[in-house]
């Protein structure tokens, strides 16, 4: 990129009629320039190395494992995995199959798990072994874990004797490639599907953005289940022939630091979080020369994050903006100067308005929702078997189709936009996108639970937690314990990070008219009070 302005105006969307990432990136990266493809280790000190054509010959593998075990194209796939290379290895197989991979992070519970393999009709699940019991009495055919489980395939001994001769199966453009679920304001989670486009079209942000070639190595710390994992540590750095970084093991700050310098790391990724906590390490006696780039998305990084990380670090740090139905569509450049607390600019391929309430364009400077132009390549097929919430997402504007994305925005003069939060109900802690009503609905299963809402409180380090404003029912007290109770009842019921790490007793909750209570209200008065 020269000029941004030029990058912009000079794009133009190129799509190839069909699009297998697993043959079209990684076989073809094999025979073109068989580099590392992948470095693993963990915090036993346990290591690894895989080039293109051992993740090719593997994924290859994989496939056919899938296909003798009767999945097919377009069947879907649960891929439950922890920061290990059967991660890459099952999502590149099931590509090269056609198959349709739903990445869903650990710490689901086997209620999250029942409603995604009922919602989706996943027809296979992939795990560890000591994954396989939450998916006891689930009607799944074909369950494969790495690991000795009673009743499911072992992989790797799977593998072992498994062919890695393989045709890989031609997918569209436009057939169905990943799925993601991802909370909403009200309801279940979605599930959003995407295209083989889209899996294409990724790789922009990771020449833009993420500013990677193939001599890069690129380490991202995003959970597996999220779709930043899916964009981070695998579409785009392959896209890009870079080196991906794997690490498994707990979150040490020094010892982030200590790794990127041993293995050479050039360009990290990591969320704001993350980042509060490593702005504060003693980084002394640490080489971190390798590092020439720092990237973050899925919170807003503050503006003394981006200072304090250069002085600590001696990179820039981008932050940028996408969501699981788009993946990034505004981001920071190398070559553009970063505004303090600015998202960035549109990434070249991507139209964008700032509307009202009346879906009509605001002026400069004012406030209003983010919209991203269709058709765009990046954008899901929809949310799976909702084709009317799909639709309601999408409004048209001058006679061009444009795509809601429920956040609120403003863009100053030179067309730098600002976030300046959700428009519904959404708690993005951590990077964690949590519904409201998934944690209200946990609470309410309680007995001492009359009446709930949560809501985003703010926090100093991770961004948003959970709040739950609760009303008791007859027979039960507020206490300290009762608090304790409800948190370690709720991390039972669905996945841990969903839990409300704060709760406040009420007499009674904001309500309409009709009943309906105001969570915007008590998210208000969260703010209200600021940080704590």
């Amino acid at each position: 990129m020269e000029t941004y302005e030029k990058a912009f105006a000079d794009f133009e969307w190129e799509l190839p009629a069909t699009f297998n990432f697993g043959a079209d990136v990684v076989d073809a990266r094999a025979a073109r320039n068989d580099k590392t493809a992948l470095i693993w280790c963990d915090a036993t000190g346990d290591r690894r190395r895989f080039t293109f054509s051992e993740i090719a010959s593997l994924s290859n593998r994989f496939a056919a494992l899938l296909a003798d075990q009767g999945i097919e194209k377009g069947d879907r796939v649960v891929i439950m995995l922890p920061r290990i290379p059967m991660w890459h290895i099952a999502l590149v197989g099931c590509l090269k199959l056609g198959a349709v991979p739903i990445p869903c992070v650990e710490m689901l519970t086997a209620k999250d798990l029942a409603y995604r393999i009922d919602h989706s009709g996943a027809r296979g699940v992939i795990t560890t072994a000591a994954n396989t019991a939450k998916f006891e009495g689930m009607s799944v055919s074909v369950q494969m874990a790495v690991g000795q489980a009673s009743g499911w395939v072992e992989i790797e001994d799977a593998l072992s004797t498994t062919s890695d001769r393989l045709t890989p199966t031609e997918v569209g453009i436009d057939d169905p490639a990943i799925m993601f679920y991802t909370s909403g304001s009200a309801g279940e989670p979605k599930g959003v599907l995407h295209a083989s486009r889209a899996l294409f079209a990724w790789r922009v942000s990771a020449w833009y953005w993420n500013d990677l070639y193939e001599d890069d190595t690129m380490w991202c710390t995003a959970d597996t289940g999220w779709s930043k994992a899916g964009t981070s540590i695998l579409f785009g750095p392959w896209s890009c022939g870079a080196t991906v970084f794997f690490y498994n093991g707990p979150f040490d700050d020094r010892g982030r630091f200590e790794l990127i310098e041993k293995y050479g790391v050039t360009v990290f990724c990591a969320a704001a979080t993350e980042l509060r906590r490593l702005i504060q390490t003693d980084t002394t006696g640490i080489d971190l020369s390798s590092l020439r780039l720092t990237i973050s998305a899925g919170e807003s990084v503050n503006p003394e994050i981006v200072t304090r990380w250069r002085e600590v670090a001696g990179t820039p740090l981008l932050d940028g903006y996408g969501q699981t139905e788009t993946l990034m569509t505004v981001v920071n450049y190398n070559t553009m100067p970063v505004k303090s607390g600015s998202m960035g600019r549109p990434l070249p391929g991507t139209r964008i308005l700032i509307v009202d309430e009346q879906d009509q364009p605001v002026s400069t400077e004012a406030p209003g929702q983010l919209a991203v132009g269709l058709p765009s390549p990046q954008f899901m097929l929809g949310y799976w078997r909702d084709p009317e919430l799909t639709q309601q997402a999408i409004v048209e504007i001058g006679g061009d189709r444009f795509f809601l994305t429920g956040d609120t925005v403003s863009m100053d003069k030179d067309g730098y936009l600002y976030y300046h939060g959700r428009s519904d109900d959404v708690i993005n802690s951590a990077g964690y996108r949590i519904g409201p009503l998934e944690v209200e609905n946990a609470l309410m299963e309680h007995r001492a639970v009359q009446e709930c809402a949560a809501v985003a409180s703010p926090h100093p380090e991770r961004g948003e937690v959970v709040k739950a404003f609760i009303v008791v029912a007859v027979g039960h007290t507020p206490s300290d314990a009762l608090i304790e109770e409800l948190q370690d009842h709720t991390k039972r019921v669905t996945a841990p990070y969903k839990y409300p790490r704060r709760i406040e007793f009420v007499d009674d909750l904001p309500k309409t008219a009709t009943g309906k209570i105001k969570r915007r209200r008590l998210r208000d008065l969260e703010f209200g009070r600021g940080p704590h």
